[in-house]
């Protein structure tokens, strides 16, 4: 849980470094502005730090899909930023530095007859529905939300997110290995930037050179892609 941890780390550094207006800026997840990102993440990572907070979560969420015929995790993710909306700008952000290490701590935890239960996940369209383990929702998922929400946010305010080859490049390295999973055909991956890398499978694969932080935003849905890239990986 060592990226986990630094990734919620890095996440309050963030929002400990907006100014007042940047909060109100609108994010590329629909509806949401920034301060409603921080909210949903703060939530997120309190649902990962205990099984109790994650089951009162998860019926709250349960029970309001019922009513509403929406989706669970819109629910969910709703409940969140609705339950943070009531925090100071410093308040939130000394919340979110707080729950980071309990989050992760909490991840470390889970047992692993938990970890080997399934779980169904609607997809990047509520069409295509794929099951997935607890392990990989709270081993990788978990860690890969609150960095995309980092990216978004610097998208919002129009500044270059932080990365580094230590931690975002680690992250990075999984998104490919999983995408080259999910499509199953040669490629030639060059991805620039601090995360970035060169990676190959197999013999005159589609070759594809870009941004590492644009490669995952195209796979996670935030952007339109073609041929391979348009392979979606789950965020």
């Amino acid at each position: 849980m060592k990226l986990a941890a630094e990734e919620y780390s890095r996440f309050a550094h963030v929002l400990g470094g907006l100014a007042e207006e940047e909060w109100r800026a609108p994010t590329s997840c629909p509806g949401w502005t920034v301060r409603d990102m921080a909210g949903h993440t703060l939530g997120m990572a309190e649902l990962a730090s205990s099984l109790p907070e994650m089951a009162r979560q998860q019926i709250r969420a349960s029970r309001a899909a019922k009513r509403s015929g929406r989706p669970q995790i819109d629910e969910l993710t709703d409940l969140q930023v609705r339950k943070h909306q009531h925090l100071s700008v410093p308040e939130l952000v000394a919340a979110v530095d707080r729950i980071g290490p309990k989050a992760a701590a909490g991840r470390r935890r889970r047992p692993a007859l938990m970890r080997a239960r399934t779980i169904v996940d609607r997809g990047p369209d509520g069409a295509t529905p794929e099951r997935w383990t607890v392990g990989f929702l709270v081993d990788t998922i978990l860690t890969r939300d609150p960095w995309m929400h980092r990216s978004d946010i610097a998208q919002a305010l129009g500044r270059p997110m932080e990365l580094t080859r230590g931690h975002d490049g680690v992250l990075v390295t999984d998104v490919v290995a999983e995408w080259g999973m999910r499509h199953g055909r040669p490629y030639s991956l060059t991805l620039t930037g601090p995360a970035g890398g060169h990676w190959s499978s197999g013999t005159n694969g589609e070759a594809i050179s870009l941004d590492a932080e644009e490669f995952c935003r195209i796979l996670s849905g935030r952007a339109h892609g073609t041929g391979l890239m348009a392979t979606f990986v789950p965020f």
